[in-house]
């Protein structure tokens, strides 16, 4: 798998399947380079992640997306160490990340060393697990 930050030929593929963003934040994004797309071997979209800021200073990981046939390979890993090295270079020395706690991907990102830091309890929703990971400086 190869990772890169999505250009603006990449919107249709993230707006057809990103289901949590505003639309009108896609652009803006990608332009940020806050948006990295999944490449398979053959060059094929297979994935995308997206980030923001906590506190407008903490990097958080808003969401990653994995294809069904990719998952299981090691490729959610390496595309959070990935992230995890893009935002040590930039200088920062915390990343944050966050899952409900009915889902697996909590237990992805422990084994990743991080670590429970709150919780977000909105109404009729699972509570949301607030994840934090100290990577040091770069």
């Amino acid at each position: 798998m190869r990772i890169a930050a999505a250009e603006d030929s990449d919107y249709g593929y993230i707006h057809d399947r990103d289901a949590h963003i505003l639309e009108s934040l896609i652009l803006p994004k990608i332009r940020g380079n806050e948006i990295y797309i999944f490449l398979s071997e053959e060059e094929q979209r297979i994935g995308w992640m997206r980030y923001g800021y906590f506190w407008d200073n903490t990097p958080f990981l808003n969401m990653i997306w994995i294809d069904e046939p990719y998952r299981g390979q090691g490729t959610g890993k390496q595309a959070v160490l990935f992230w995890e090295e893009e935002m040590r270079r930039k200088g920062c020395n915390r990343v944050m990340t966050s899952t409900m706690a009915n889902e697996a991907a909590q237990h992805f990102y422990r084994k990743l060393g991080y670590r429970d830091a709150g919780c977000l309890l909105l109404e009729q929703e699972p509570l949301e697990i607030l994840m934090v990971k100290t990577i040091g400086c770069g």
